[in-house]
């Protein structure tokens, strides 16, 4: 059982390298970002199809490759990465007999959904990443169809992905709270489900072992959490304190943004808030799953995983003070 991995240097992708390292798991690494200090992440290309050759002789073939920032110019390029490059990939993996894909997909196919969404929830995507994810998607259930009883799909949905090393909206808003910098728009009480890194890698290699037909799975750590929740919790466990914290209406933190998304527009400088992340912050997101259907148990907890982040951008702020 031959296993690559395209899209190894990235968050995911380098949690998931070092677990599967650990387990004396043999895998072949791929990205688009290569640093020269490691050799065995090789590059590779979901746009270029001679990059793609390299999978030669591959028996699983797991994609993590995406464009997912919310400010990606030009927009056409979430399509080439996203949708283009399932192309890309199916025909390689039909060149080579692959008979294995697994496919990182994302919640943001539902958009802003009705609480729950489980895995049969309708797309109701607002942005590019969530429509292209979603094109991607039914390119691979395609390539799947073609041949059913030999090939194997796997398409994994995480919801919005924290952890050590990560830039994304969890950490940051993790960052912004130890900092003391972090302002609160809106009552707190909607409902946010997240995903620890540690457990989407486990789960990811989870599905390695999973044999014939064509499965979605929404990846989702429960217990879901309220806005208002979660930031007591990254108080607590950061800051040991719980007081109060300045809140401020929602309209204004919107009307703000918008104001904010014009003057970058005007003088083409990005910033870290947006309108669109500010209703994301302040929408539910939550969504059921059915891994534990089909016996996968996360091993940590969403409060140990998020202790874990929060000790590591401690540790990670003293050093950088140091």
């Amino acid at each position: 059982m031959t296993i690559a991995i395209i899209g190894a240097a990235g968050f995911i992708g380098s949690k998931l390298r070092k677990s599967l390292e650990q387990d004396n798991i043999v895998a072949s690494y791929f990205d688009i970002e290569v640093g020269t200090s490691d050799s065995r992440c090789q590059h590779m290309d979901v746009e270029d199809t001679q990059t793609l050759e390299k999978l030669n002789g591959t028996d699983i073939l797991l994609n993590l490759a995406a464009v997912h920032a919310d400010n990606i110019k030009p927009k056409s390029k979430y399509y080439d990465v996203n949708v283009t490059g399932a192309e890309n990939v199916c025909d390689i993996a039909r060149k080579f007999n692959i008979k294995k894909i697994i496919f990182t997909s994302s919640v943001a196919i539902y958009g802003f959904s009705p609480p729950n969404t489980g895995e049969n929830g309708k797309p109701n995507f607002f942005n590019e990443y969530g429509r292209t994810k979603y094109l991607a998607e039914q390119v691979y259930v395609n390539w799947q169809k073609e041949d059913p009883k030999a090939r194997t799909l796997c398409i994994i949905r995480p919801t919005v992905v924290f952890g050590e090393d990560n830039e994304g909206n969890v950490n940051r808003l993790i960052q912004q709270i130890l900092n003391k910098k972090f302002i609160m728009f809106g009552s707190g009480h909607n409902v946010k489900s997240m995903a620890y890194v540690g457990n989407i890698v486990e789960f990811l290699k989870f599905s390695l072992k999973i044999e014939g037909g064509s499965h979605v799975y929404n990846y989702v750590d429960k217990p879901d959490l309220t806005m208002n929740e979660l930031i007591s919790l990254i108080r607590t466990i950061g800051l040991g304190e719980k007081k109060a914290i300045l809140r401020l209406p929602l309209w204004f933190g919107l009307l703000a943004t918008r104001l904010i998304d014009v003057i970058s527009g005007l003088s083409r400088v990005q910033f870290n808030i947006s309108y669109i992340r500010m209703r994301k912050f302040s929408q539910t997101t939550q969504f059921n799953s059915s891994i534990k259907s089909i016996g996968f148990v996360q091993p940590h907890s969403l409060e140990a995983g998020l202790k874990r982040t929060i000790h590591h951008i401690l540790s990670t702020n003293r050093n950088n003070d140091a």
